[in-house]
């Protein structure tokens, strides 16, 4: 990591950046936000295991912080029913 990116807003969006290329994990729709030594982790993923995969990977790249993982799971089944459209 370079000095630049210790830095909050530039590590929040290298981390954005790596969880979005990195083919472990290619998540658009994380935020990341960094205060002091911690990494905030938010927004909705499709399961349990993503959940961890994203929250080992920045583990991985930031060891000194703590990673709070605030990730939602979804459901990705498909609908139950009619939707009814008005």
């Amino acid at each position: 990591m370079t000095q630049e990116h210790h830095l909050p807003q530039y590590r929040a969006a290298w981390l954005r950046h790596v969880l979005a290329e990195d083919p472990r994990t290619a998540e658009m729709g994380v935020r990341v936000t960094v205060r002091g030594d911690a990494v905030l982790l938010t927004g909705d993923v499709a399961g349990e295991q993503r959940r961890a995969e994203i929250e080992q990977l920045v583990h991985e790249l930031v060891p000194d912080a703590a990673v709070l993982n605030d990730l939602r799971v979804t459901s990705v089944d498909e609908p139950h029913g009619k939707e009814e459209l008005r």
